[in-house]
């Protein structure tokens, strides 16, 4: 095999043959996706990472090449060699369509035994079978795409930010182990036993610190890990679009990141993204969205009926506004018929799982029905029907609480529940920014505002004032942007000043011994000039997966892992020898379950 392949070289890919290369004599090299026996003729359908090119066998082929032909089977590793021709019989399903290749010299390269599933774009095997031979499973065309397609967005970022002026410098994998709202990855050292390195949900401090430095603008294509539970958008470790840059404020990072978003739409897909995004805050998005990353594909806007209600005798409503709370609304416009007192009990039933009390309802046609229409007057329901623009046709859903972000959070998840199961239409790439987002939450668990953010997120300067005596009014110097109701990224402007950044510490609830034990060194730096600065983390396979419209970071990922943080195909986390675990001073504690 290694003579034939020094003598012999390729010379095209299998997708890249067209018209244009008649009459050249070629060497293709790939994977059989079909071999098909007509008795004096056979054809060959060989496929590579480009896509398929047929070799045909006939009765002018030598011999011994055909009885060779004859012994291909699916996914043997092949190379041929012959002459492109003219097709017969035509194929317009796919680029090679027009032309074959007549193969005269053939060479089996690899023989391989009947796979687990078939290689192809609609295989129906279930996905645990298929991560399991993952390396059978990227020979689809449709997820070898996908992988190819991610490696031309990184490209473009990587060219992007390296034309802007940004350095691309890697920081430490292993790191100290520092807070930053999920559970680190821990590292047992064997040289300091007892002690562990974590692996880094993102690369925050190090990038602030190369800030520090005098790098001024920084970028890293980053491999994170954050042991979270897992969904369709999560994977244990993944892969984020870093940057930090001095001397900037907000605009700055949101234009800089448009920028980099319209260029990498126009250079991978063709697709030109209006700039400047638009710009929401997060009361706003609250209030006319009920969520910190709405989908604006859609309407179906929140309206607030407490003016609406007004005195209204309805208990229900009544007490929630007396309460300082509120009574919200969606209009599902035009889509009365498609809506039964069954699905909309369905939705009734949703919003109870998001905590609401109830749902009440209006359905209006020649006869208006609805949960609650005899407890109002017609003057109160008309003021509801003004309010909401609501017409024959038309749906009106409703909730009452006495808090309004209650409320608002509840209501929000329902929009999205109802555009889903009424199949609502969703198309395009709708980006915006939110920006003011809260310094603070709201914990009614333990009855404590906690922060939202990393602890190095810049307050609002007119928000400082607040900082001791009304936490709910602190706005930070923080941005998400959003892309069809997915968040792609966030970042803020940075805390330097070493005096706010111990309050901060202090309002988080950490002494001056913690916070120079677990951040002293950043304290440290800050003492010998540090430059304004603020960035953002892009994640790259939600982008990616938003770009290609696929619903899972599965089909964006090489090699991920499950739901259960497992890799079915080499068993990962395993046990590892008993001599291994003793050399880093481990022991393990027996469980219940386990004796």
């Amino acid at each position: 095999m290694s003579e034939f392949l020094g003598k012999d070289r390729r010379t095209h890919y299998c997708g890249d043959l067209r018209e244009s290369n008649i009459g050249e004599r070629v060497c293709v090299m790939g994977w059989v996706k079909k071999a098909r026996d007509l008795g004096g003729l056979v054809f060959v359908d060989l496929r590579d990472r480009s896509g398929i090119v047929q070799l045909a066998f006939d009765e002018n082929t030598e011999k011994a090449v055909f009885e060779k032909a004859l012994l291909l089977k699916t996914e043997f590793v092949v190379s041929a060699k012959g002459v492109v021709r003219e097709r017969s019989s035509k194929n317009p399903d796919i680029p090679t369509g027009n032309i074959e290749i007549f193969a005269d010299e053939i060479k089996i390269l690899g023989e391989s035994e009947t796979p687990p599933f078939d290689i192809t774009d609609d295989c129906k095997t279930n996905e645990e079978l298929r991560l399991t031979h993952r390396y059978l499973d990227l020979r689809r065309p449709v997820l070898q795409n996908n992988i190819i397609f991610r490696a031309k967005v990184a490209k473009s970022v990587r060219d992007y930010l390296c034309d802007k002026g940004f350095i691309e410098i890697e920081t430490p994998i292993l790191i100290k182990s520092t807070p930053e709202g999920a559970r680190d990855y821990l590292v047992p050292s064997r040289v300091h036993k007892g002690s562990f390195y974590a692996l880094p949900q993102s690369p925050q401090l190090y990038k602030q610190l190369s800030m520090v430095a005098g790098f001024d603008k920084y970028f890293q294509i980053a491999r994170c890990f954050r042991d979270e539970d897992l969904r369709a958008d999560r994977q244990p470790e993944f892969t984020q679009i870093d940057m930090e840059m001095s001397f900037v404020d907000t605009d700055d990072v949101l234009v800089l990141v448009e920028g980099l978003i319209k260029h990498v739409f126009k250079d991978c897909m063709d697709v030109d993204i209006p700039t400047p995004l638009p710009r929401y805050t997060y009361r706003e998005c609250m209030e006319r969205f009920g969520s910190d990353k709405p989908d604006l594909r859609f309407g179906m806007e929140i309206i607030n009926l407490n003016d609406a209600l007004s005195g209204c005798g309805f208990p229900v409503f009544a007490s929630a506004i007396e309460a300082g709370g509120s009574v919200r609304a969606i209009n599902l416009k035009g889509y009365g018929d498609k809506l039964s007192r069954k699905e909309i009990d369905k939705l009734g039933e949703y919003a109870k799982g998001c905590g609401a009390k109830g749902l009440a309802w209006v359905k209006r046609g020649e006869t208006d029905s609805g949960s609650f229409l005899k407890h109002m007057t017609e003057d109160e329901l008309a003021a509801i029907y003004k309010a909401t623009d609501c017409v024959a046709g038309d749906v009106l859903l409703i909730l009452a609480d006495s808090d309004n972000n209650r409320v608002l959070t509840q209501l929000g998840q329902l929009r999205v529940e109802a555009a889903n199961r009424l199949g609502v239409e969703r198309s395009g790439f709708n980006f915006l920014w939110v920006v003011e987002m809260p310094f603070f939450e709201f914990d009614y668990e333990s009855g404590e505002w906690v922060a939202m953010h990393h602890p190095f997120t810049s307050p609002m300067d007119e928000c400082v004032e607040y900082l001791d005596s009304d936490k709910g009014k602190v706005r930070a110097k923080a941005y998400d942007l959003v892309l069809n109701g997915i968040e792609l990224s966030s970042g803020s402007i940075r805390i330097t000043d070493p005096k706010l950044q111990a309050k901060i510490f202090e309002l988080l609830g950490l002494s001056k011994e913690e916070a120079q034990v677990k951040f002293g060194y950043l304290l440290e730096a800050f003492r010998y000039g540090a430059p304004p600065h603020g960035g953002m983390g892009i994640g790259l396979d939600r982008l990616v997966m938003q770009m290609l419209g696929v619903t899972s970071l599965r089909d964006v990922v090489a090699f991920p892992k499950m739901q259960n943080a497992k890799e079915l195909m080499t068993d990962c986390p395993a046990e590892v020898p008993a001599e291994a675990v003793a050399e880093l001073g481990i022991s393990f504690v027996k469980s219940e379950k386990s004796e």
